[in-house]
Order: structure tokens, then C-alpha cells, then sequence
């Protein structure tokens, strides 16, 4: 079973320049947004010839990345950026469908992705990628968590599927990952870290997590 970490954050708060000392070699990047990578000369990293960049937000042509970093020894980490993305494109072109059935294949579409990632390679960590969302409760508390499209989503619980989610966050302009749960859903191994927040390069995360193993 593939380790599997989650991402969250508002935009700005550094989730994709947190890749930015990823090893190339051993990375596979899933471009859902388009957008590209927020680093001086990424292109010449990641790109199509390097077979390590794919720019997509369908289900299928993911998949079917996957599958192809599972075939592939050289490859230790996947990324996903952002699963946001599948679930607005996959929305906007049901738009026309009414009924509750359209919310059931967008769920379907999303746990589909990370249920086949948990089958993946021990020695695989795929990391997703969220846009996060802050509501208050009816006690007046503010809670930060995962963005989802629809019900359905929402009572998947999507960080019950991730041993370790890491939350985004510019705190004093600095920008860090929250590590343990702080008005948020975030969360990360007992003992694995011992600070609250850690500073924002996933590099180093994984780092900590693989000495932690």
C-alpha cells in the first residue's frame, strides 16, 4: 500500500512552491490546474520528454499516470495538484445533468483516484493537493479543512483516507505547514513531529516521515 499524504491550503499559501526541491528523477507531477510550477526553470524538470509532468484533470488520463508510475521503479513520488481541479472540471461538464446522480459520479471520481492509490507500490508516496476551506460551527468555532464539491464528499471524510495531512499557512510571513490539529484537520504520525509547525519544503517532511518509519 502506497503511503499517502494530503495538502491543504488557501491560494498563496505556498502548496505548490513546497515542491520546489523534489527530485525530478523520482517524481511524477499531475498538473490539474495547468497553471504550471511557481519556481524559476521548472519547465526544464519537469516536462513531457522527462516523461515526469502530466497536465490533466480527467479521471482517465490520470489513472492511467498512475499506472504507468506504478510500472515504474524510478519513481517514488506522485503528485497530484490539485484534486480541486478534477472536481470543478468534472462538475462543470455536468452541468446540464440535474439530479442527485451527477454528485455520486463526482464523489466517485475523486475516491476512484486515491482508492487506487492506496493499491499502489509500498515504496510509492503520492501526494494530493487541496484548496482548504474555513467554516465556523454553531458554537462559533472556526475549523479549517479539506475543500470538497457536494455532500457526498463531505461524508467520505477525505482525511480519514491519509495517514498524515499538512495544512498551508503564512504565519508572520513565513510560510509553513501545520502539522497538528489547531482549529484544522491536520494531522501526522504520533511522534513524528514534535513542533506544531514545520517550515514549507516537502522535502524535508518526507524526510522526517521516512526516519520516523
Amino acid at each position: 500500500m502506497a503511503n499517502l499524504i494530503a495538502l491543504m491550503g488557501e491560494s498563496g499559501a505556498g502548496k505548490t512552491t513546497c515542491f520546489r526541491n523534489m527530485n525530478p528523477a523520482e517524481t511524477l507531477y499531475i498538473d490539474c490546474d495547468g497553471k504550471g510550477l511557481s519556481w524559476k526553470d521548472w519547465r526544464s524538470q519537469y516536462n513531457k520528454e522527462n516523461k515526469n509532468y502530466v497536465k490533466s484533470s480527467d479521471k482517465g488520463i490520470i489513472l492511467k499516470a498512475l499506472a504507468m508510475a506504478q510500472d515504474t521503479p524510478s519513481i517514488k513520488y506522485v503528485i497530484v495538484d490539485t484534486f480541486n481541479a478534477v472536481m470543478v472540471d468534472d462538475e462543470m461538464a455536468r452541468m446540464s445533468e440535474k439530479g442527485f446522480d451527477k454528485w455520486v459520479d463526482l464523489a466517485a471520481a475523486v475516491y476512484g483516484i486515491i482508492a487506487y492509490m492506496l493499491r499502489m507500490r509500498d515504496d510509492l508516496t503520492c501526494i494530493c493537493v487541496f484548496h482548504s476551506q474555513t467554516d465556523r460551527d454553531d458554537y462559533g468555532n472556526v475549523w479549517t479543512r479539506i475543500k470538497t464539491n457536494g455532500r457526498k464528499l463531505d461524508k467520505i471524510v477525505l482525511e480519514s483516507k491519509f495517514t498524515t495531512v499538512l495544512l498551508a499557512k503564512v504565519i508572520d510571513g513565513k510560510h509553513v505547514f501545520e502539522v497538528h490539529a489547531n482549529n484544522s484537520t491536520a494531522k501526522t504520525p504520533l511522534g513524528a513531529f514534535d513542533e506544531d509547525t514545520v517550515p514549507n519544503d516537502m522535502v524535508e517532511v518526507l524526510k522526517r516521515l521516512e526516519d520516523y518509519r
